[in-house]
């Protein structure tokens, strides 16, 4: 075995649902804030491309 073979270690996320947030200030707040609302928004962009296709693949089989 190499020692090189290793996984590259997994990047951390800024912000895990749920954890303890009493510690953080109001601006490390507003950068997670801002974090998840990037998020929301490719996840709607997502949902919005695959609702797309499931309309086109609906229509072309009816």
């Amino acid at each position: 075995m190499d020692l090189f073979d290793e996984e590259a270690p997994k990047k951390r996320s800024s912000h895990e649902i749920g954890c303890d947030l009493s510690s953080l200030s109001v601006e490390e707040l507003q950068q997670r804030i801002l974090l998840l609302q990037g998020e929301i928004a490719r996840l709607e962009a997502e949902k919005e491309r695959k609702a797309a296709g499931r309309k086109a693949a609906g229509s072309l089989f009816k």
